[in-house]
């Protein structure tokens, strides 16, 4: 079992007095169900429901008062009902309308008990109580969780900190390679982390498709959708962290309105984000929806394998030289979010509003009152053309460059005259930024 860091948030959760059911929200396979099963060793008792299975979806069906439901999931769990804190998990809750509008009565009328719920496109299908319960995003495993998974536990904590070694950089880099290759998908680190034959995973990834096909197409709302999504799953993963157009996405004949409808349905499964750009340079950071998207999925190992550049990845020493430097950018972009439990979590990057104008930066950041801007890039610094014409509108002096090589800081002057710090960091702290831009404001 990988421990997963989120479960911090869960025990947060569940020390709070006014505690309301929490939903959890994430891709099919990405963890929810293990996560919940951890938690639960920390409760006497732990009631499971799974709404997959007639006879529990039974229970919602025939007991409209709470009491009577409690005794039947007690006797569905084979368990003895105590006055002790009490863990109820209902999965693939989905399945059921009368579970989701009795979940508001569990807040009312049983706070000893501790509720949790979770499920595939819910809020395509259903509309959960509103004000009645809590949610919390899950993500595939981040860089962080790859080591705990791969016996690195010191490593892991030095990473979390932001503190390690210069001497074993090039170690950490190999590591992170891995995890680019494999992505963050819990059953592929898991299978990884034990036999390390990534050729293994591609039966893995074959089911994770089939399950995420399977899921979208069975809640689309007519036939023509049905084979849109079948478009964007087989042809998609081939433009991830690419600008796409809508309009005969994928070399198709569809058009834009009907590829925006499906793209916005996988993106409520969360298997893929469709991030819009910023053109100004303060806070707050504001999606421009009518420009193109930058596409990034759930995973860049589901990537790299349904693309069919693992080979490639595996090759090179630096990941920014696999497949013109998309992996790099995307696994970046996925350990961006990793550690975002905030369901309304949105990554953004930035393009320059003059016509004609190709300027582009990989992503930005909002900081407490700053935009900063994060190149996925190696090189030298003059070759950063479109950062040098970001820094001379801002007015702070903190630009990143995610790279291969080690922690480092350039004063780089732009060819205007404006002087700003330019951050090398290294792949394997791209999902601590947050941390290390507190660091740098103390020193």
């Amino acid at each position: 079992m990988i421990k997963r860091n989120i479960i911090s948030d869960l025990q947060d959760w569940s020390k709070r007095k006014k505690r309301k059911p929490l939903v959890l929200r994430g891709a099919r396979q990405v963890g929810k169900s293990t996560l919940v099963d951890e938690f639960g060793l920390n409760f006497e008792i732990y009631l499971k429901l799974n709404l997959e299975e007639p006879e529990h979806i039974q229970l919602f069906e025939t007991y409209k008062n709470m009491d009577a439901l409690l005794i039947g999931i007690y006797l569905v769990n084979e368990a003895e009902r105590k006055d002790v804190p009490t863990l109820l998990f209902i999965d693939e809750i989905q399945n059921s309308p009368q579970a989701v509008s009795l979940l508001r009565y569990f807040y009312e009328k049983t706070p000893w008990l501790y509720v949790i719920a979770a499920g595939s496109l819910l809020e395509r299908q259903i509309s959960f109580p509103v004000g009645r319960v809590e949610y919390l995003a899950v993500h595939p495993c981040s860089f962080n969780e790859f080591l705990g998974a791969m016996g690195n536990s010191e490593l892991q904590k030095a990473q979390r900190a932001g503190e390690i070694p210069e001497s074993i950089h090039p170690t950490v880099i190999n590591l992170f390679n891995q995890y680019a290759l494999v992505g963050g998908m819990p059953e592929a680190v898991a299978d990884y982390a034990e036999n390390k034959d990534i050729l293994a995973l591609g039966k893995i990834f074959d089911a994770l498709l089939s399950g995420y096909k399977d899921d979208t197409e069975k809640y689309a709302p007519t036939g023509n959708m049905r084979h849109i999504l079948r478009h964007i799953l087989r042809t998609g993963w081939g433009y991830a962290a690419q600008r796409i157009k809508f309009e005969r996405f994928g070399d198709s004949d569809y058009r834009s309105r009907e590829v925006g409808e499906a793209f916005r349905l996988l993106e409520k499964a969360m298997l893929l984000e469709m991030v819009y750009p910023y053109s100004g340079y303060k806070v707050p950071v504001m999606q421009e929806l009518k420009r193109s998207p930058k596409l990034l999925w759930l995973d860049t190992g589901i990537v790299n394998y349904v693309a069919e550049i693992q080979k490639e990845v595996f090759n090179v020493k630096d990941i920014a030289d696999a497949w013109r430097g998309k992996v790099a950018e995307h696994i970046v972009g996925q350990e961006l979010l990793s550690g975002k439990i905030n369901f309304s979590a949105k990554r953004n990057f930035w393009v320059r509003n003059i016509h004609g104008s190709d300027a582009e930066i990989d992503f930005i950041i909002q900081h407490d009152s700053q935009v900063i801007p994060v190149e996925v890039k190696s090189g030298h610094n003059s070759k950063l053309r479109s950062l040098h014409m970001f820094m001379d509108e801002v007015d702070h002096q903190t630009a990143i460059r995610i790279w291969s090589g080690k922690y480092s800081v350039d004063k780089v002057t732009t060819p205007k005259g404006k002087i700003f710090n330019l951050y090398n960091v290294p792949y394997y702290y791209a999902g601590i930024l947050e941390v290390l831009i507190d660091k740098w404001k103390i020193l």
